[in-house]
């Protein structure tokens, strides 16, 4: 990532160059070493569950074909923030998301409709959840069948039947909440700081994957946004 980022700089340096000089400096991610239990959305079986349509196939050819969403929580001496987010397996991008003190129906609903109003026309995504209450109520399966979204679900307490948002919410936690000092941070401030960085998230944060582009430059590049 620091290489890439120095190319973009106009800085040329090898990889391995970059390398040895932050081993020199003591220069390294910081990550988590100890996880804890998350937040856990489950009520037990409120309704039918739809079927596996993914089977931990997470890969997608075009935006708006494989959405995966989830709610994970943070915790923070002001309180506790949740974050509802639908990411797209294409190229990784977080199309949507929603922010709230409480992990309500509202939320998880507000982020799914936020996602509808900017898919391409004509799509029709699976939307891929874990069993959560929230992927099981009225609200919400009446919003994928009126915008023509496929529901799939994990099997009951398999984490790596949803593990492209597991992934995309560990890599947000270790780069944006482990490791920093919350403590003189509030709940307001704290949710205008993670709506930010998923913001940078879209379209400044590069992946090796994408060719070193942010998933918004990457999907202008093919011609899929302006």
């Amino acid at each position: 990532m620091i290489w890439a980022r120095m190319r973009r700089a106009g800085v040329r340096a090898s990889e391995k160059r970059v390398r040895r000089v932050m081993a020199q400096e003591g220069l390294r991610p910081a990550y988590a070493r100890r996880r804890r239990r998350g937040y856990s959305s489950y009520e037990g079986e409120v309704s039918r569950a739809p079927e596996n349509l993914v089977a931990r196939d997470f890969h997608a050819d075009r935006p708006d074909e494989l959405w995966v969403t989830d709610v994970t929580e943070f915790r923070v001496p002001a309180g506790r923030a949740y974050l509802s987010a639908v990411v797209d397996c294409f190229d990784g991008k977080p199309v949507a998301w929603s922010i709230g003190r409480r992990p309500t129906k509202r939320l998880v609903n507000s982020s799914l409709q936020a996602a509808v109003s900017r898919m391409r026309p004509g799509a029709t995504p699976i939307v891929h959840s874990d069993r959560g209450g929230h992927y099981r109520w009225p609200e919400w399966i009446e919003i994928c069948d009126r915008c023509g979204l496929r529901r799939s679900m994990s099997a009951k307490g398999c984490s790596p039947d949803n593990a492209a948002c597991e992934g995309f919410f560990g890599r947000l936690k270790n780069e944006f909440f482990y490791h920093r000092d919350w403590s003189e941070v509030g709940i307001e401030e704290f949710a205008s700081r993670l709506d930010g960085y998923l913001r940078y998230y879209c379209e400044g944060r590069i992946k090796q994957s994408l060719g070193w582009l942010s998933p918004n430059e990457y999907r202008r590049s093919l011609g899929y946004a302006a």
